[in-house]
């Protein structure tokens, strides 16, 4: 039976090193220290992921698709991926801060959107977390209209 081949101590949760191959043909074995890849010690969850993103050819709205998740969240899961591997992605973010910025805000008006159409927020709370995004204050503008109004 095969099994998935543990990385992580059950112990104490250091990187495992492989210490011995087998040929499956043969009697061969060899003995020794030997690394996996980077691939191989990712999360099953993130393998998937990047099984998906391939099979999407990195076109995040079919990644959505394929595994029924948000765009923030392909977003979030690609840039574990990448950190996991231990990639840097802030050298793109220092060349173009604002378009960082700007994807950031897209992201979160996203977020927000969807979390109105779940259910899980009314749409005065949707409207209030706009605001709040752009930089108005509700309750200034409401204190501006009874300012108004009082007059």
């Amino acid at each position: 039976m095969n099994y998935k081949m543990p990385h992580r101590c059950p112990v104490c949760d250091h990187e495992l090193k492989i210490s011995k191959l087998t040929c499956t043909h043969c009697p061969t074995k060899i003995e020794g220290e030997f690394s996996s890849c980077k691939f191989c010690r990712l999360p099953r969850k993130q393998i998937v992921f990047i099984e998906a993103f391939i099979k999407c050819r990195g076109n995040i709205k079919e990644v959505e698709k394929e595994l029924g998740i948000s765009y923030p969240t392909v977003r979030s899961r690609l840039d574990s991926v990448i950190e996991a591997l231990s990639y840097s992605f802030e050298n793109v973010k220092e060349s173009a801060p604002e378009n960082s910025i700007a994807d950031e805000e897209r992201l979160r008006r996203q977020e927000i959107l969807e979390a109105l159409n779940r259910g899980d927020i009314s749409a005065q709370e949707a409207t209030r977390q706009m605001r709040k995004q752009k930089g108005i204050n509700s309750e200034e503008e409401n204190g501006t209209e009874r300012s108004n109004n009082g007059e």
